[in-house]
């Protein structure tokens, strides 16, 4: 996903309403999300599906580092070597 430009990609819910194609349009080729307000403040963000999914990866991602480093500061690491052979039996099975 492509950085926010501020001055093309925030806009009133009210633009939204009237020109929904043309939003998509832009999300779609730009990559860019699009902030939508309402009196003034953001009520909304809109992505394209692509980008979104790719943001539920790297979210999944990290949350798996995460929970391997607290795992690691508990002591639950397991050495290489171990984690090796213990993939490899369950291959074979």
């Amino acid at each position: 996903m492509t950085k926010l430009r501020v001055a093309e990609d925030i806009r009133p819910l009210s633009d939204f309403r009237a020109g929904i194609a043309s939003f998509v349009k832009q999300i779609n080729e730009t990559h860019r999300p699009m902030i939508l307000t309402q009196r003034g403040r953001g009520v909304a963000v809109l992505v394209g599906v692509h980008d979104y999914q790719k943001m539920q990866q790297r979210l999944e991602l990290l949350e798996d580092l995460y929970r391997a480093e607290a795992q690691i500061e508990a002591g639950e690491a397991v050495p290489h070597a171990e984690a090796k052979s213990q993939l490899m039996r369950q291959l074979r099975q």
